[in-house]
């Protein structure tokens, strides 16, 4: 093969370049943030009850509230049902930011550590400040 070590070098190279990156950060992660629940709201309520489960709305809140979004503006319903058969009115205002006001030490803190665009205000054009 002619030229066949350089070819060769120039793609160990381009390699080596490429996951450069990865390689960097082995051994590196972020630290998990300390999430605060201790908000006026919270303290003052005698059952400390979200509209679903923590495990539930630890990891399927963002399509909790995508369903939301598309129940309210697509279909005109505003009424969420949990599993547990309480019913709560769909909104961020008077339901989710009444109890978690504490918008960095809460909602910030994990979408910051998760590397996530919030993208609600944009259409909203206000609510929660970045």
């Amino acid at each position: 093969m002619y030229n066949g070590g350089k070819i060769i070098t120039g793609l160990i190279i381009f390699v080596l370049l490429i996951s450069a990156p990865f390689w960097l950060n082995v051994g590196q992660a972020n630290e998990l943030p300390d999430i605060s629940l201790d908000t006026p709201a919270i303290n003052q309520l005698s059952e400390k009850q979200c509209v679903e489960s923590v495990e539930f709305m630890r990891s399927q809140h963002p399509q909790l509230l995508n369903d939301w979004r598309d129940q309210v503006v697509r279909e005109g319903e505003s009424i969420y049902v949990s599993s547990s058969g309480k019913m709560y009115e769909m909104s961020l205002d008077n339901n989710c930011l009444q109890c978690h006001s504490n918008q960095s030490q809460f909602c910030d803190a994990c979408h910051t550590y998760t590397s996530v665009e919030l993208y609600c205000w944009d259409c909203h054009g206000g609510g929660i400040a970045k």
